[in-house]
């Protein structure tokens, strides 16, 4: 009985041994990919808490239908124009952007303004602009 009791022990351990060798990738694999969002959450949030725009005026020039806004990047977060989107009385437009009155950069650095054209008729009663991680600033339309 000494023997088959040793070896009947020594069967279940090898066996708990081989289970938790095969579980633990998993779980570590599961912890590690949690910590990762975690992570990207905690940085598109201080991203979003370092963006900051302001619409400095929007005018609507009656005669030819555009629509102009300049608009300055408060924050400290470069931002992507491609990723700008410019909304006239909740429609989305295609606005037309250069940065500090150059049209071939694609970014927008603080501290530096940008200004966005688009035609639409009739004219907008308020403009609103929506730049990386959900960040906006509106104002009402002034017609000229």
């Amino acid at each position: 009985m000494g023997l088959s009791v040793s070896a009947a022990t020594a069967v279940v351990f090898l066996g708990l041994f081989i289970a938790a060798g095969s579980f633990y990738p998993a779980v570590a694999n599961g912890a590690e990919l949690v910590s990762d969002a975690q992570q990207e959450t905690n940085d598109r949030a201080l991203d979003r808490q370092n963006t900051d725009i302001t619409v400095t005026n929007a005018t609507y020039d009656d005669e030819n239908g555009t629509l102009v806004l300049n608009v300055t990047n408060d924050g400290s977060t470069a931002l992507d124009l491609d990723a700008v989107d410019v909304l006239a009385d909740n429609t989305y437009l295609t606005a037309n952007a250069t940065v500090e009155g150059d049209d071939t950069t694609g970014v927008w650095l603080p501290g530096e303004w940008a200004r966005f054209e688009a035609d639409i008729a009739p004219g907008p009663d308020r403009a609103t602009v929506v730049v990386d991680h959900g960040v906006r600033d509106g104002v009402s339309v002034e017609v000229v």
